[in-house]
């Protein structure tokens, strides 16, 4: 009997689990229902790039610093912004204005996924320590192999560049 019972909770719970983003869902658009101060939620649409357990892009990593620096340097939690839906951190509030100023200068290629994945039609996590700065644009990678080879094969480039806009729409967002 008392096996029955937990049984009847347990698919409750798991009913009562399952309806709740439908009875929800209105009520997360914006920030409407939620405390003052908090960043605007992403719209359905957008893609933050950012840690799903920290809510930091690049894992708190400056991105100015690919640049200025030639190497990933770990923000400071004194400099931070909110940035379509992500934590930004900064070595230095220059860093943070620079970025400000122009994001699309700064933010990685392909929204932070490893180029190399892209290339193959796929969105990969990064590892933001590894990276290269090809042209203008900063690209970031998996492992130090991918890296190596999306440097040393051009074509790689072209290949991530004509199907980023399918493993974009790919993207669960």
């Amino acid at each position: 009997m008392a096996a029955r019972a937990l049984s009847v909770a347990c698919r409750v719970s798991v009913l009562a689990a399952l309806a709740w983003p439908m009875v929800q869902a209105p009520a997360l658009a914006g920030t409407a229902g939620l405390p003052a101060g908090l960043p605007e939620l992403p719209s359905v649409n957008m893609f933050s790039q950012r840690d799903t357990r920290s809510g930091l892009a690049l894992h708190g990593y400056d991105p100015v610093a690919y640049r200025l620096q030639r190497r990933a340097v770990a923000g400071d939690p004194a400099y931070e912004i909110v940035h379509e839906g992500a934590v930004w951190r900064f070595t230095s509030a220059a860093n943070l204005e620079a970025f400000r100023d122009a994001p699309e200068i700064y933010a990685p290629a392909f929204e932070g996924f490893d180029a190399s994945g892209v290339a193959l039609g796929r969105a990969v996590e990064t590892d933001p320590r590894q990276f290269a700065i090809i042209g203008t644009r900063l690209f970031l990678f998996r492992t130090p192999e991918n890296r190596l080879n999306f440097v040393e094969n051009s074509a790689l480039l072209q290949m991530a560049d004509g199907n980023w806009n399918k493993v974009a729409r790919s993207i669960a967002r």
